[in-house]
């Protein structure tokens, strides 16, 4: 027969536990501040934040001065990347689409956490019909492929799809599965840790324990997947915006400005290729991100 834990050994327990998170977070961050990746995709993801927020400060010109005796001109003159088909500079077009593609990708990423965090927290703590239910309604939605399925959302919602609002719904609504499977995993593991059984011996209710014990010990796998997720839709978002059933004009970002261009490839690559490099940056500076945060929180690569 178990032996009875007392309140003491219990809240010595919880204190122990809170401790070693709190030594866990500590050592994190110092893993993360020794790593020169970790400062050159924070470097990278600065400047682009910039750019989203104040652009004017990095513009050279304004991105609705177009001049159509200028069309597919070369870099040179201050335009640093010459001009796209409607005689408008490539460069500051760019800049300013930092905030459709950066704003959109940051938004689906934060939907997508929190849902994928809720419905995988609740399957994986709960566990029996609740899992059973949450799981499979989590694999419906993983069964078809994201892109696919926003693309057809989209298409359906016709001239309305063009608003921001609906392409973070459309990529939202299939983005969060993946993010609930590696939460529910998480949580499963966590649960049968001694501090949550101690808890519940002296009466701690479960969603008590859900919130204070098992969540904060949880979010070590969360927060990789969601840093990484924001490169993913940061691309997502430029892919459907590209095939013409995403972000369209007058809104400026990535993808539109690249479905723009891509007709007159041949004829002029710089038009194609400013957006296209300042996507693969901000995309690459997010999978550094993640790629070092996925370390410096694993215990098995430091163990």
């Amino acid at each position: 027969m178990p032996e009875l834990v007392t309140a003491p050994e219990v809240v010595k327990q919880q204190t122990i536990a809170e401790g070693k998170r709190r030594g866990h977070w500590g050592a994190v961050w110092r893993r993360l501040s020794r790593s020169p990746l970790f400062y050159v995709s924070a470097v990278l993801l600065v400047v682009m934040v910039g750019m989203a927020l104040v652009p004017a400060l990095f513009a050279p010109a304004d991105p609705h001065e177009c001049d159509l005796g200028d069309t597919l001109a070369g870099a040179g003159g201050g335009q640093w990347l010459g001009r796209d088909l409607q005689g408008c500079d490539v460069f500051s077009r760019s800049v300013y689409g930092a905030r459709a593609s950066l704003g959109i990708g940051i938004a689906v990423s934060l939907v997508t956490g929190a849902l994928g965090g809720v419905v995988g927290a609740a399957a994986g703590y709960f566990g029996g019909p609740v899992d059973a239910v949450l799981s499979r309604i989590t694999e419906i939605f993983l069964a078809i492929p994201l892109l696919l399925g926003a693309s057809v959302l989209l298409t359906l919602f016709g001239s309305k799809g063009s608003g921001a609002l609906t392409v973070i719904v459309a990529l939202s609504v299939h983005g969060w599965p993946q993010v609930a499977r590696i939460t529910r995993s998480a949580v499963m593991e966590t649960k049968q840790q001694d501090y949550v059984l101690a808890a519940a011996a002296i009466g701690c209710s479960r969603v008590r324990a859900l919130t204070r014990h098992v969540v904060p010990n949880s979010l070590g796998p969360w927060l990789v997947v969601v840093t990484t997720n924001l490169g993913v839709f940061i691309t997502y978002e430029s892919i459907i915006s590209m095939l013409g059933i995403g972000l369209r004009p007058p809104t400026i970002s990535w993808g539109q400005m690249i479905h723009d261009a891509q007709a007159r490839f041949l004829e002029a690559i710089l038009p194609v290729l400013g957006p296209a490099l300042f996507l693969s940056v901000t995309v690459l500076a997010f999978i550094l991100l993640g790629d070092v945060v996925r370390d410096a929180i694993d215990p098995r690569i430091h163990s």
